[in-house]
């Protein structure tokens, strides 16, 4: 590739900006790629600074590493908005009608683009990259085939992409892989046609060669028939799995948890949990919290009690959630000085609590006839201390909660000092006061 000789430092300054830095010619290209993808990362490279950079690279006799290009061009192109550059997928495209001049654009630059046009919402644009790359009689390969597959799931349009994956792989050179049918069955799963997906996975079950369903294929079809509530189904695929000598891994058991936790069905979850720890298993934390919020909602504290302290003996660590499930399942039953010492706890291990959290407790106090507990929680929020972020969401949450255990009592107190303690936050004031919950 030919290089322009003439080094004209002159021309680069005129061009640059008062704020922009351009590095001096006189770098090795792999060198002067290295600085710009880390100042691409730190947010500080502008659209300026990175022609600079292509002119820089265009005056070297030495030839610029595909590698390295490619790698800036990936950060560019995924790089957040930022102050020094606002839209890293558009210089990314600019970037790239310069290449041939840089470095021929290879069948990695296309998956790039291709990707990052998948990230940024642009379906159209990257379908346009791909015919441009098949033109340029570039011999495809899996990897960018399957982005197109992503690309065409994430916009919609599912039915094209199981054609490319089922009748044009093969006119391109590519033989579908595992990640190729777990892209198209997610695409599936995603629009709510989990039957759909179910026959993708059969038909990957009866190949030969290596592309049998793994476990992330079975889950996502598994995760899918959930969300439509076809439990039964869901089960049967589990089990078939399971017969198959696919070992399900945290993710499986957690969505078969919280199905079964929202059905009311929680001894049958903690089966499911304890096989998980019996094949070896760790539940994290969500897993952890999907089952004792399943507990809460039933009652069954002691079983709630008695997973949360293994939960802890295993060394999981709680989160917010957790703790506002255990709080729950005390408000529940109107335990509410556990709940409180509840809260307290997860304050004191530097967890703050959310809008949940405090709804939980505010609504476990009226239904508990506490009002002046209630009243006084609210306006505790109220007040400028740095674990109080919840306000502003539970402001929203607060007018519910009284028009839900309205009487007298509350109404000749509530409203007038919930209102009081509320204007101190602009946002959570003006909430309460739109929603009707004041009279003055």
């Amino acid at each position: 590739m030919t290089r322009l000789n003439s080094a004209a430092p002159a021309l680069l300054l005129r061009r640059s900006s008062s704020t922009s830095t351009s590095p001096p010619s006189s770098r090795a290209p792999h060198v002067a790629l290295a600085a710009a993808t880390e100042r691409v990362r730190s947010g500080t490279l502008s659209p300026e600074d990175a022609h600079h950079l292509f002119d820089e690279l265009l005056r070297q006799a030495s030839p610029v590493p595909e590698r390295a290009l490619n790698g800036f061009l990936a950060a560019v192109a995924r790089a957040p908005a930022s102050r020094a550059c606002s839209d890293g997928l558009s210089l990314a495209v600019a970037l790239f009608d310069r290449m041939p001049l840089v470095a021929p654009p290879t069948v990695w630059t296309y998956s790039i683009l291709l990707d990052c046009c998948c990230r940024a919402g642009q379906p159209d644009l990257a379908l346009a990259f791909f015919g441009r790359f098949l033109r340029t009689g570039l011999k495809a390969d899996i990897v960018i085939v399957g982005t197109l597959l992503k690309v065409l799931c994430h916009a919609k349009r599912t039915d094209e992409a199981a054609d490319v994956l089922l009748h044009r792989m093969t006119d391109l050179g590519c033989v579908p892989d595992v990640i190729s049918y777990t892209t198209v069955i997610k695409g599936f799963c995603d629009d709510s046609r989990s039957h759909r997906a179910l026959d993708l996975l059969l038909m990957m079950a009866k190949q030969e060669g290596g592309c049998s369903p793994d476990v992330v294929s079975y889950t996502t079809v598994i995760h899918g028939f959930l969300k439509e509530g076809k439990f039964r189904t869901a089960s049967n695929l589990f089990n078939e799995m399971v017969q198959q000598g696919v070992v399900p891994n945290v993710f499986t058991y957690s969505s078969m948890i919280d199905v079964l936790c929202k059905r009311g069905r929680s001894k049958e979850a903690r089966q499911i949990l304890d096989c998980a720890v019996a094949k070896g298993l760790k539940p994290n934390v969500v897993a952890y919290s999907t089952m004792l919020h399943g507990y809460a909602t039933e009652g069954c504290l002691v079983d709630m009690n008695n997973l949360y302290n293994l939960m802890v003996g295993e060394g999981e660590k709680p989160d917010v959630i957790t703790f506002s499930s255990l709080i729950d399942g005390y408000c529940l039953v109107g335990k509410m000085q556990k709940a409180s010492r509840v809260c307290d706890d997860m304050v004191s291990v530097g967890i703050e609590p959310n809008a949940i959290t405090y709804s939980t407790l505010i609504d476990g106090y009226f239904k508990a006839g506490m009002v002046d507990a209630a009243l006084t929680l609210f306006r505790e929020m109220s007040a400028p201390k740095p674990l109080r972020k919840g306000l502003g969401s539970a402001a929203l949450l607060l007018p519910w909660i009284i028009r839900k255990h309205r009487n007298d009592c509350v109404f000749e107190r509530g409203p007038t000092l919930c209102y009081r303690s509320v204007e101190r936050d602009q946002g959570g004031g003006f909430a309460v006061g739109k929603s009707g919950s004041y009279r003055p």
